[in-house]
């Protein structure tokens, strides 16, 4: 089984796989007018008048902490750690404290040296440095681990494909970087730190080159969908129906991103609501959030006969169908749309394998997929739906409802919904004595992004 890796169902949260270098623009908010790229922000440095962009030097390292979001010391190495995961993650409990300066700095640098390369970002550069920031703390997190980093750096190559991401901006990426880190880092920043993060770039670097060459070969950067149906089930919550334009291969559980022809290259994930379907059509449940460019777009102005445009199936919360273990599956608000792909997908292969399916909503009102899941049980006895309906905390109530029943422990376990949701989820599951190896959602850090 794959690592867990944690996801919403409805991804208006994040651009999740988005972070070692996104270049996209992004249009300002409704209320603003299009002006042109802002110039890039001014590094942190010592008190005098600031460098010429030819000459722009590393900044003076400020002494008071600018972003508190969470401890500086990443995950403690293993005994059998590298050298290099050592002084890859030692850089990051050193820069954390201060990430906001060092990835500012960080984009100084490129748009100064590379200006060709600013009107690919966005405007506002805060929700870019922060997704900088995770994807560093990922890879120091995973640099022994081969395989679970490489997966994600693929993820990353191929959906870079749709912002039009060229191996030849990788190295202007990695010097700008480097020099970055090594101005922040202060004493732990010597000859073979740099040698080290030298050495971890260029493997990152080339894993997505690759990965986005490889998929170039066998598939589109973005495929084009008809809206076919569009069906409001509460205030908030729109089920939309897709048809692409041409064959689009995934697996349930797995989830994919849309961009809106309201706001051009702003993208956003949603898990498919459905298995694939011989007709080839695409479901997806979508929350409209506060403040939300595409969620309140797709749920409050799609209609049939619109056209979106879909990125590649990405996400490992699948089912192996190599053994016949039970499945237990705990979907919170929008986060049952993935619960119901994997259902259908295991009825669809025509296995007898047991599958409980718990679904959390704060009102009846919100469990808008109920039916679809009773009439699911109704047709096949293998399978049991549980609502959990709370009007004070219905979505947080949902794992320790799953203690009730049982035992767990011969499952596999599916956990969606928001980010509480997993964490609490996973940990009440490993506590119903699940290992938390068989414990399956989309990563957590990509889901603590703006919502948009």
């Amino acid at each position: 089984m794959d690592a867990p890796t944690t996801r919403s169902a409805d991804k208006d949260t994040s651009d999740g796989e988005e972070g070692w270098f996104t270049p996209h623009k992004q249009p300002d908010p409704p209320t603003e007018p299009d002006h042109a790229a802002p110039a890039p922000p001014a590094p942190q440095r010592a008190a005098g008048p600031p460098s010429e962009p030819s000459q722009l030097s590393a900044p003076a390292r400020p002494g008071v902490a600018s972003w508190p979001r969470g401890p500086a010391e990443p995950p403690a190495p293993s005994p059998n750690a590298s050298s290099d995961a050592v002084r890859i993650r030692r850089t990051m409990a050193e820069v954390t404290p201060v990430a906001d300066d060092v990835t500012s700095y960080f984009y100084a640098l490129l748009f100064v040296r590379h200006p060709e390369l600013r009107s690919l970002f966005p405007p506002a550069m805060d929700v870019q440095r922060d997704r900088l920031l995770k994807a560093l703390l990922i890879t120091a997190e995973r640099l022994d681990d081969t395989s679970m980093l490489d997966e994600y750096l693929q993820n990353l190559g191929r959906g870079h494909r749709r912002f039009g991401t060229r191996p030849e901006h990788y190295p202007a990426v990695g010097e700008c970087l480097i020099e970055a880190l090594g101005a922040y880092a202060g004493s732990v920043w010597d000859a073979e730190t740099e040698a080290a993060w030298v050495r971890t770039y260029t493997r990152i670097s080339q894993v997505m080159i690759d990965a986005a060459a490889a998929d170039e070969l066998r598939a589109p950067a973005w495929w084009n969908a008809e809206v076919v149906s569009h069906e409001l089930r509460t205030p908030d919550v729109a089920v939309l129906t897709v048809r692409p334009d041409q064959p689009y291969p995934f697996l349930a559980g797995q989830y994919a991103s849309l961009e809106t022809p309201w706001w051009p290259r702003i993208w956003r994930h949603y898990s498919f609501a459905s298995a694939p379907r011989s007709d080839g059509l695409l479901t997806f449940h979508v929350k409209a959030v506060p403040a939300g460019w595409v969620s309140n777009a797709l749920v409050h102005r799609a209609r049939p006969g619109d056209i979106v445009r879909l990125g590649p199936p990405a996400g490992s919360m699948t089912v192996d169908h190599t053994h016949d273990s039970g499945l237990l599956c705990l979907g919170g608000g929008t986060g049952i749309a993935p619960v119901k792909a994997l259902v259908e997908d295991v009825a669809d292969r025509g296995a007898r394998r047991p599958v409980e399916v718990f679904y959390g909503a704060r009102s009846d009102q919100d469990l808008y997929a109920i039916e679809a899941l009773l009439g699911l049980q109704e047709s096949h006895s293998w399978l049991q739906v549980r609502p959990v309906v709370d009007d004070r905390d219905g979505l947080m109530r949902l794992p320790e409802a799953v203690r009730g029943f049982g035992p767990w422990a011969g499952y596999d376990a599916y956990v969606s919904g928001p980010p509480g949701l997993i964490r609490r989820g996973v940990d009440s599951l490993s506590a119903s004595g699940i290992p938390t190896e068989r414990i399956r959602h989309d990563a957590v850090e990509e889901l603590a992004g703006t919502r948009s």
